[in-house]
Protein backbone atom coordinates (compact mmCIF):
# COMPACT_ATOMS: atom_id res chain seq x y z
CA UNK A 1 0.00 0.00 0.00
CA UNK A 2 2.76 2.42 0.95
CA UNK A 3 4.66 1.56 -2.19
CA UNK A 4 1.67 2.41 -4.36
CA UNK A 5 1.19 5.82 -2.71
CA UNK A 6 4.88 6.65 -3.27
CA UNK A 7 4.55 5.90 -6.99
CA UNK A 8 1.55 8.23 -7.28
CA UNK A 9 3.36 11.05 -5.48
CA UNK A 10 6.37 10.76 -7.83
CA UNK A 11 4.08 10.76 -10.86
CA UNK A 12 2.31 13.90 -9.62
CA UNK A 13 5.62 15.76 -9.14
CA UNK A 14 6.72 14.87 -12.67
CA UNK A 15 3.45 16.15 -14.12
CA UNK A 16 3.75 19.47 -12.22
CA UNK A 17 7.33 19.97 -13.45
CA UNK A 18 6.28 19.34 -17.04
CA UNK A 19 3.47 21.90 -16.74
CA UNK A 20 5.82 24.56 -15.41
CA UNK A 21 8.25 23.93 -18.29
CA UNK A 22 5.52 24.27 -20.90
CA UNK A 23 4.36 27.57 -19.36
CA UNK A 24 7.89 28.99 -19.41
CA UNK A 25 8.46 28.04 -23.03
CA UNK A 26 5.18 29.67 -24.13
CA UNK A 27 5.99 33.03 -22.39
CA UNK A 28 6.63 35.82 -25.05
CA UNK A 29 10.16 37.28 -25.29
CA UNK A 30 10.74 40.72 -23.74
CA UNK A 31 10.99 43.64 -26.27
CA UNK A 32 14.56 44.83 -27.03
CA UNK A 33 15.85 47.77 -25.05
CA UNK A 34 16.84 51.12 -26.61
CA UNK A 35 20.55 50.22 -26.52
CA UNK A 36 19.88 47.04 -28.43
CA UNK A 37 17.99 48.94 -31.17
CA UNK A 38 20.85 51.43 -31.51
CA UNK A 39 23.40 48.66 -31.81
CA UNK A 40 21.33 46.92 -34.47
CA UNK A 41 20.94 50.13 -36.49
CA UNK A 42 24.69 50.75 -36.35
CA UNK A 43 25.40 47.39 -37.93
CA UNK A 44 26.49 48.03 -41.60
CA UNK A 45 27.17 51.80 -41.21
CA UNK A 46 30.31 53.16 -42.91
CA UNK A 47 32.51 55.31 -40.69
CA UNK A 48 34.78 57.76 -42.52
CA UNK A 49 37.56 59.97 -41.31
CA UNK A 50 37.34 63.74 -41.90
CA UNK A 51 40.23 63.39 -44.34
CA UNK A 52 38.18 60.90 -46.41
CA UNK A 53 35.54 63.47 -47.38
CA UNK A 54 35.58 66.85 -49.09
CA UNK A 55 33.24 69.45 -50.56
CA UNK A 56 32.84 70.28 -54.22
CA UNK A 57 33.98 73.90 -54.57
CA UNK A 58 34.45 76.49 -57.30
CA UNK A 59 38.17 76.92 -57.96
CA UNK A 60 40.63 77.90 -60.68
CA UNK A 61 41.84 74.77 -62.44
CA UNK A 62 45.05 74.55 -64.43
CA UNK A 63 45.99 71.75 -66.81
CA UNK A 64 49.69 71.38 -66.20
CA UNK A 65 52.80 69.69 -67.52
CA UNK A 66 55.30 68.77 -64.79
CA UNK A 67 58.87 70.00 -65.24
CA UNK A 68 62.01 69.94 -63.14
CA UNK A 69 65.48 71.39 -63.32
CA UNK A 70 68.07 73.62 -61.68
CA UNK A 71 68.14 77.41 -61.71
CA UNK A 72 70.94 79.36 -63.30
CA UNK A 73 71.62 83.04 -63.91
CA UNK A 74 70.53 84.42 -67.27
CA UNK A 75 73.48 86.85 -67.23
CA UNK A 76 76.81 85.52 -65.98
CA UNK A 77 80.39 86.20 -66.95
CA UNK A 78 83.74 84.47 -66.52
CA UNK A 79 86.50 87.00 -65.84
CA UNK A 80 89.80 85.91 -67.42
CA UNK A 81 93.31 87.31 -67.62
CA UNK A 82 93.89 89.12 -70.91
CA UNK A 83 97.66 89.28 -70.45
CA UNK A 84 100.18 87.01 -68.78
CA UNK A 85 101.82 88.18 -65.60
CA UNK A 86 101.85 88.27 -61.81
CA UNK A 87 98.67 89.10 -59.90
CA UNK A 88 99.38 92.07 -57.64
CA UNK A 89 96.03 92.32 -55.79
CA UNK A 90 92.52 90.89 -55.84
CA UNK A 91 89.93 93.35 -54.57
CA UNK A 92 86.82 91.13 -54.24
CA UNK A 93 85.78 87.84 -52.66
CA UNK A 94 82.96 85.36 -53.15
CA UNK A 95 79.55 86.82 -52.36
CA UNK A 96 80.54 90.47 -52.82
CA UNK A 97 78.48 92.68 -55.10
CA UNK A 98 80.26 94.41 -57.99
CA UNK A 99 79.21 96.97 -60.59
CA UNK A 100 79.93 96.83 -64.29
CA UNK A 101 83.40 98.31 -64.90
CA UNK A 102 84.49 98.02 -61.27
CA UNK A 103 88.15 97.06 -60.74
CA UNK A 104 88.32 93.54 -59.30
CA UNK A 105 92.05 92.75 -59.67
CA UNK A 106 95.37 94.26 -60.78
CA UNK A 107 98.39 92.62 -62.37
CA UNK A 108 102.02 93.70 -62.47
CA UNK A 109 102.25 96.24 -65.30
CA UNK A 110 105.96 97.15 -65.12
CA UNK A 111 106.92 95.34 -68.31
CA UNK A 112 103.92 96.67 -70.21
CA UNK A 113 104.64 100.23 -69.05
CA UNK A 114 108.15 99.92 -70.50
CA UNK A 115 106.77 98.65 -73.79
CA UNK A 116 104.35 101.56 -73.94
CA UNK A 117 107.15 104.04 -73.33
CA UNK A 118 109.20 102.41 -76.10
CA UNK A 119 106.26 102.58 -78.52
CA UNK A 120 105.65 106.21 -77.61
CA UNK A 121 109.30 107.07 -78.34
CA UNK A 122 109.12 105.27 -81.69
CA UNK A 123 106.08 107.36 -82.58
CA UNK A 124 107.91 110.59 -81.75
CA UNK A 125 110.85 109.54 -83.94
CA UNK A 126 108.53 108.57 -86.80
CA UNK A 127 106.82 111.93 -86.63
CA UNK A 128 110.23 113.66 -86.78
CA UNK A 129 111.15 111.70 -89.90
CA UNK A 130 107.78 112.61 -91.39
CA UNK A 131 108.43 116.33 -90.82
CA UNK A 132 111.81 116.07 -92.57
CA UNK A 133 110.31 114.12 -95.46
CA UNK A 134 107.45 116.62 -95.77
CA UNK A 135 109.85 119.59 -96.06
CA UNK A 136 112.05 117.76 -98.55
CA UNK A 137 109.08 116.92 -100.74
CA UNK A 138 107.76 120.49 -100.65
CA UNK A 139 111.21 121.93 -101.53
CA UNK A 140 111.67 119.49 -104.39
CA UNK A 141 108.24 120.37 -105.74
CA UNK A 142 109.28 124.06 -105.89
CA UNK A 143 112.61 123.16 -107.53
CA UNK A 144 110.85 120.93 -110.04
CA UNK A 145 108.55 123.79 -110.98
CA UNK A 146 111.58 126.01 -111.72
CA UNK A 147 113.35 123.26 -113.63
CA UNK A 148 116.26 122.92 -111.21
CA UNK A 149 115.69 119.17 -110.55
CA UNK A 150 114.44 116.32 -112.59
CA UNK A 151 111.11 114.56 -112.19
CA UNK A 152 112.93 111.48 -110.95
CA UNK A 153 114.50 113.43 -108.07
CA UNK A 154 111.11 114.76 -107.04
CA UNK A 155 109.56 111.28 -107.19
CA UNK A 156 112.26 109.99 -104.80
CA UNK A 157 111.44 112.77 -102.32
CA UNK A 158 107.74 112.03 -102.62
CA UNK A 159 108.39 108.33 -101.94
CA UNK A 160 110.39 109.18 -98.82
CA UNK A 161 107.44 111.23 -97.61
CA UNK A 162 105.02 108.31 -98.15
CA UNK A 163 107.37 105.98 -96.25
CA UNK A 164 107.68 108.41 -93.36
CA UNK A 165 103.92 108.83 -93.13
CA UNK A 166 103.44 105.03 -93.13
CA UNK A 167 106.01 104.75 -90.34
CA UNK A 168 103.99 107.22 -88.28
CA UNK A 169 100.80 105.19 -88.79
CA UNK A 170 102.64 102.02 -87.81
CA UNK A 171 104.06 103.65 -84.70
CA UNK A 172 100.58 104.86 -83.73
CA UNK A 173 99.22 101.32 -84.06
CA UNK A 174 102.06 99.89 -81.98
CA UNK A 175 101.42 102.50 -79.27
CA UNK A 176 97.69 101.68 -79.24
CA UNK A 177 98.47 97.98 -78.84
CA UNK A 178 100.88 98.53 -75.96
CA UNK A 179 98.51 100.99 -74.31
CA UNK A 180 95.68 98.45 -74.47
CA UNK A 181 97.94 95.71 -73.12
CA UNK A 182 98.90 97.96 -70.23
CA UNK A 183 95.20 98.69 -69.62
CA UNK A 184 94.46 94.96 -69.55
CA UNK A 185 96.61 94.60 -66.45
CA UNK A 186 93.73 96.29 -64.63
CA UNK A 187 90.88 93.74 -64.55
CA UNK A 188 87.30 95.02 -64.39
CA UNK A 189 83.93 93.33 -63.89
CA UNK A 190 82.14 92.97 -67.25
CA UNK A 191 78.64 92.96 -65.68
CA UNK A 192 76.99 93.94 -62.41
CA UNK A 193 76.29 91.08 -60.03
CA UNK A 194 77.77 88.92 -57.30
CA UNK A 195 81.15 87.20 -57.28
CA UNK A 196 80.37 83.47 -57.26
CA UNK A 197 83.83 81.97 -57.66
CA UNK A 198 87.41 83.16 -57.18
CA UNK A 199 90.38 81.05 -58.27
CA UNK A 200 93.40 83.36 -57.72
CA UNK A 201 95.43 84.85 -54.91
CA UNK A 202 97.87 87.80 -54.96
CA UNK A 203 101.36 86.77 -56.05
CA UNK A 204 100.27 84.06 -58.47
CA UNK A 205 101.59 84.13 -62.04
CA UNK A 206 98.90 83.41 -64.57
CA UNK A 207 98.92 82.87 -68.36
CA UNK A 208 96.68 84.54 -70.90
CA UNK A 209 92.98 83.47 -70.61
CA UNK A 210 93.46 82.13 -67.09
CA UNK A 211 90.08 81.90 -65.29
CA UNK A 212 90.21 84.43 -62.44
CA UNK A 213 86.64 84.62 -61.09
CA UNK A 214 82.93 84.46 -62.00
CA UNK A 215 80.25 87.13 -61.72
CA UNK A 216 76.53 86.25 -61.81
CA UNK A 217 73.54 88.55 -62.05
CA UNK A 218 70.78 87.00 -59.92
CA UNK A 219 68.07 89.49 -60.84
CA UNK A 220 66.92 87.14 -63.59
CA UNK A 221 67.18 83.37 -63.33
CA UNK A 222 66.10 80.62 -65.67
CA UNK A 223 65.32 76.93 -65.29
CA UNK A 224 66.43 74.55 -67.99
CA UNK A 225 63.93 71.69 -68.24
CA UNK A 226 63.58 68.74 -70.61
CA UNK A 227 60.19 68.24 -72.29
CA UNK A 228 59.35 64.97 -74.09
CA UNK A 229 58.84 65.37 -77.82
CA UNK A 230 55.28 64.05 -77.42
CA UNK A 231 54.36 67.10 -75.32
CA UNK A 232 56.42 69.83 -77.01
CA UNK A 233 53.57 70.74 -79.40
CA UNK A 234 51.56 72.00 -76.42
CA UNK A 235 54.36 74.27 -75.18
CA UNK A 236 54.56 77.86 -76.41
CA UNK A 237 56.49 81.03 -75.59
CA UNK A 238 54.96 83.10 -72.81
CA UNK A 239 53.15 80.22 -71.08
CA UNK A 240 52.82 80.54 -67.31
CA UNK A 241 54.87 78.29 -65.05
CA UNK A 242 54.53 77.78 -61.28
CA UNK A 243 57.80 76.75 -59.62
CA UNK A 244 58.33 75.23 -56.19
CA UNK A 245 61.97 75.83 -55.36
CA UNK A 246 63.89 74.15 -52.59
CA UNK A 247 64.37 76.58 -49.73
CA UNK A 248 61.53 78.89 -50.88
CA UNK A 249 58.37 78.91 -48.75
CA UNK A 250 56.04 80.14 -51.52
CA UNK A 251 55.62 79.13 -55.18
CA UNK A 252 57.36 81.40 -57.68
CA UNK A 253 55.88 82.49 -61.01
CA UNK A 254 57.81 82.19 -64.25
CA UNK A 255 57.22 82.00 -67.99
CA UNK A 256 58.60 80.18 -71.00
CA UNK A 257 61.03 82.49 -72.81
CA UNK A 258 62.98 80.14 -75.09
CA UNK A 259 62.58 76.71 -76.69
CA UNK A 260 65.58 74.87 -78.06
CA UNK A 261 65.10 74.05 -81.76
CA UNK A 262 66.90 70.69 -81.53
CA UNK A 263 66.37 67.51 -79.52
CA UNK A 264 68.88 66.25 -76.98
CA UNK A 265 70.91 63.24 -77.97
CA UNK A 266 70.01 60.12 -76.07
CA UNK A 267 66.81 61.27 -74.34
CA UNK A 268 65.32 62.79 -77.53
CA UNK A 269 63.75 65.49 -75.36
CA UNK A 270 63.67 69.22 -76.08
CA UNK A 271 65.03 71.82 -73.67
CA UNK A 272 62.66 74.58 -72.56
CA UNK A 273 63.92 77.67 -70.70
CA UNK A 274 61.72 79.17 -67.99
CA UNK A 275 62.63 82.69 -66.84
CA UNK A 276 62.07 83.78 -63.22
CA UNK A 277 62.33 87.32 -61.86
CA UNK A 278 64.36 87.57 -58.65
CA UNK A 279 64.40 91.29 -57.72
CA UNK A 280 65.08 90.66 -54.01
CA UNK A 281 67.86 88.15 -54.76
CA UNK A 282 66.24 85.53 -52.53
CA UNK A 283 66.89 82.72 -55.00
CA UNK A 284 70.33 81.39 -55.86
CA UNK A 285 71.82 79.75 -58.91
CA UNK A 286 71.89 75.97 -58.64
CA UNK A 287 68.66 75.62 -56.62
CA UNK A 288 66.50 72.70 -57.76
CA UNK A 289 62.90 73.41 -58.77
CA UNK A 290 59.78 71.34 -59.40
CA UNK A 291 57.56 73.22 -61.83
CA UNK A 292 54.14 73.03 -63.43
CA UNK A 293 53.71 74.53 -66.88
CA UNK A 294 50.14 75.74 -67.46
CA UNK A 295 48.81 74.24 -70.70
CA UNK A 296 45.18 75.33 -70.16
CA UNK A 297 43.25 77.23 -67.48
CA UNK A 298 39.63 77.21 -66.30
CA UNK A 299 38.59 79.96 -63.89
CA UNK A 300 35.90 79.48 -61.21
CA UNK A 301 34.82 75.93 -62.16
CA UNK A 302 33.58 73.13 -59.92
CA UNK A 303 36.41 70.75 -59.08
CA UNK A 304 36.80 67.48 -57.24
CA UNK A 305 39.93 65.54 -56.28
CA UNK A 306 40.98 63.11 -58.99
CA UNK A 307 41.01 60.33 -56.37
CA UNK A 308 37.26 60.84 -55.77
CA UNK A 309 36.29 59.84 -59.31
CA UNK A 310 35.89 56.15 -60.11
CA UNK A 311 34.72 54.33 -63.23
CA UNK A 312 31.77 51.96 -62.93
CA UNK A 313 30.63 50.21 -66.12
CA UNK A 314 32.52 52.78 -68.18
CA UNK A 315 30.81 55.74 -66.45
CA UNK A 316 32.72 58.13 -64.13
CA UNK A 317 31.01 58.30 -60.74
CA UNK A 318 31.57 59.81 -57.33
CA UNK A 319 30.18 58.77 -53.97
CA UNK A 320 27.91 61.50 -52.59
CA UNK A 321 26.96 61.71 -48.91
CA UNK A 322 23.31 62.86 -48.91
CA UNK A 323 21.54 63.14 -45.53
CA UNK A 324 23.93 60.63 -43.99
CA UNK A 325 23.42 58.05 -46.73
CA UNK A 326 25.87 57.06 -49.44
CA UNK A 327 24.80 57.60 -53.05
CA UNK A 328 26.61 56.72 -56.27
CA UNK A 329 26.27 59.71 -58.62
CA UNK A 330 27.34 59.72 -62.31
CA UNK A 331 29.25 62.88 -63.24
CA UNK A 332 30.40 64.63 -66.40
CA UNK A 333 34.08 65.58 -66.42
CA UNK A 334 36.02 68.40 -68.06
CA UNK A 335 39.78 68.86 -68.04
CA UNK A 336 42.12 67.38 -65.46
CA UNK A 337 44.74 69.51 -63.75
CA UNK A 338 45.67 71.17 -60.48
CA UNK A 339 43.29 73.34 -58.41
CA UNK A 340 45.85 74.53 -55.88
CA UNK A 341 45.28 71.56 -53.56
CA UNK A 342 46.62 68.83 -55.79
CA UNK A 343 45.38 66.74 -58.69
CA UNK A 344 41.76 67.56 -59.55
CA UNK A 345 39.19 67.24 -62.33
CA UNK A 346 36.56 69.66 -63.59
CA UNK A 347 32.94 68.65 -62.80
CA UNK A 348 30.67 69.92 -65.59
CA UNK A 349 27.56 67.99 -64.58
CA UNK A 350 26.07 65.75 -61.88
CA UNK A 351 27.04 67.69 -58.76
CA UNK A 352 26.27 71.08 -57.25
CA UNK A 353 28.63 73.35 -55.35
CA UNK A 354 28.92 72.40 -51.70
CA UNK A 355 28.13 68.72 -52.24
CA UNK A 356 29.92 66.42 -49.78
CA UNK A 357 31.69 63.53 -51.49
CA UNK A 358 34.13 60.78 -50.59
CA UNK A 359 37.62 62.05 -51.36
CA UNK A 360 39.59 58.83 -51.10
CA UNK A 361 39.27 55.83 -53.39
CA UNK A 362 37.89 53.26 -50.95
CA UNK A 363 36.98 50.77 -53.64
CA UNK A 364 33.44 49.84 -54.67
CA UNK A 365 30.95 51.00 -52.01
CA UNK A 366 27.32 49.95 -51.58
CA UNK A 367 24.84 52.77 -52.33
CA UNK A 368 22.34 53.30 -49.52
CA UNK A 369 24.91 52.56 -46.82
CA UNK A 370 24.57 54.84 -43.77
CA UNK A 371 27.64 57.03 -43.31
CA UNK A 372 29.10 58.54 -40.16
CA UNK A 373 32.04 60.93 -39.94
CA UNK A 374 34.45 60.21 -37.12
CA UNK A 375 35.22 63.15 -34.88
CA UNK A 376 38.76 64.45 -34.91
CA UNK A 377 40.65 63.51 -31.79
CA UNK A 378 41.43 66.33 -29.43
CA UNK A 379 44.97 67.64 -29.59
CA UNK A 380 47.22 66.40 -26.88
CA UNK A 381 48.09 68.95 -24.21
CA UNK A 382 51.72 69.90 -24.46
CA UNK A 383 53.89 70.23 -21.36
CA UNK A 384 54.26 73.94 -22.07
CA UNK A 385 50.46 74.36 -21.81
CA UNK A 386 50.33 72.89 -18.31
CA UNK A 387 50.35 75.67 -15.72
CA UNK A 388 53.27 75.61 -13.35
CA UNK A 389 52.36 74.85 -9.73
CA UNK A 390 52.10 77.89 -7.47
CA UNK A 391 55.05 78.47 -5.22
Amino acid sequence: MRKSRLIWIILLVVLLAAGVAVAVLRKPAAPPTLDTKTAMAAVGALELLPSDVTLVRSRDLRQVLPLSGALRAVNQAAVKARVAGEVREVLVREGEAVQAGQIVARMDGTEYQAREAQARGALVAARGQLDIATKARDNNRALLAKGFISQNAFDNAASQFQIARANVDSAKGALDVTAKTLGDTTIRAPIAGLVSNRTIQPGEKVPVDFHLLDVVDLRKLEMEAAVPTSDIQRVALGQEVQLRIEGASQPVAGKVTRINPATQSGSRSIIVYVEVDNPQLLLRAGMFAEAQLTLARRNAVLTAPASAVQTVNGQPVVYLIDKGVLRQVPVTLGIAGDDGEGGAVEITGGLAEGAQIVRSNLGTLAPGTPVTIARATAAAVTPAAVAAPAR
